[in-house]
């Protein structure tokens, strides 16, 4: 998907003076992601693709190795004081700024040929979010879907194939469990936290039930085409870029018992009208 970091020569007319401007963050985080894209694409599938088995159990691929350096050694360059915290790397440096990155976000699905995997890229600057999120720029890069979504604070939240040329995201107007579309990842993680019997209860409640699962329930929300999702246990990495679409759609990002932003180790979605049904059904509370 190449030429996301083009605008023809100014600033697109969204961007409101009296607001933060993070564009030129957010067409960085464009022209990571193309590299990032490539490298990703190059792999999938490949007969000689490369896994091994973290200590959490959880695969990494060549590609989320390669991914993440690459990304890294272009913000050394062109952000040297920023931080960075990577799935596969960890964190390094300190600051106000800090780069958070997921290089392929659905790993499992990568590495069986599922198409269903993405690059996640955030920005956290200290102060600058919202209450409880200091996310101002997020990025989703689905090459294989050949989709991809972002957002910053004050910016508004957007899919298309540039930044010159996308598509304004909204969130449902659902109000009703009863009508409301729910996307989840897996039972297993609900089972082994003790919660199963609050999330089938749940699904009962709603209209329709999907495991899309990972980064994709959450872009849903942010289109409209889903209503709600949660996730019992999800990484700071997992769930950065993602709470920042969310929120520029017009939505709410939260963890389980309520808290806003992507820093309660897990995270609860939704189109903001049905977010207080959303927690009450998964124990946190009236919202």
């Amino acid at each position: 998907m190449p030429g996301h970091a083009a605008w023809p020569g100014r600033r697109p007319p969204r961007y409101c003076s009296h607001m933060p401007d993070f564009y030129d963050d957010l067409r960085l985080a464009h022209v990571l992601a193309d590299a990032a894209d490539a490298v990703t694409m190059e792999r999938f599938k490949a007969l000689d693709l490369k896994v091994e088995t973290k200590p959490d159990m959880t695969p990494v691929s060549e590609a989320d190795k390669a991914a993440e350096e690459l990304i890294r050694g272009q913000l050394q360059r062109a952000r040297p004081r920023d931080a960075v915290l990577g799935e596969e790397f960890g964190a390094e440096g300190g600051g106000e700024r800090r780069w958070i990155v997921d290089p392929i976000d659905g790993t499992k699905n990568y590495v069986r040929g599922v198409p269903v995997w993405a690059t996640l890229i955030a920005l956290a600057v200290r102060g600058a979010g919202e209450e409880g999120d200091d996310g101002v720029v997020g990025l989703v890069s689905a090459p294989a879907l050949g989709r991809r979504w972002w957002a910053s604070t004050g910016g508004g939240a957007y899919t298309g194939r540039s930044l010159s040329s996308a598509t304004r995201l909204h969130v449902s107007r659902v109000d009703d469990l009863a009508d409301a579309s729910f996307a989840y990842s897996s039972l297993s993680g609900w089972e082994e936290r003790g919660r199963l019997d609050a999330f089938l209860g749940l699904t009962r409640a709603c209209w329709r039930t999907r495991g899309y699962g990972d980064f994709w329930s959450y872009m849903m929300v942010a289109e409209g085409s889903v209503d709600i999702c949660a996730e019992p246990e999800l990484s700071l990495w997992d769930m950065a870029a993602p709470s920042v679409v969310v929120r520029e759609a017009g939505g709410r990002f939260t963890s389980l018992d309520g808290r806003p932003g992507p820093y309660g180790g897990d995270a609860a979605a939704s189109n903001g009208l049905l977010h207080p049904a959303l927690l009450r059904h998964l124990g946190g509370g009236a919202g």
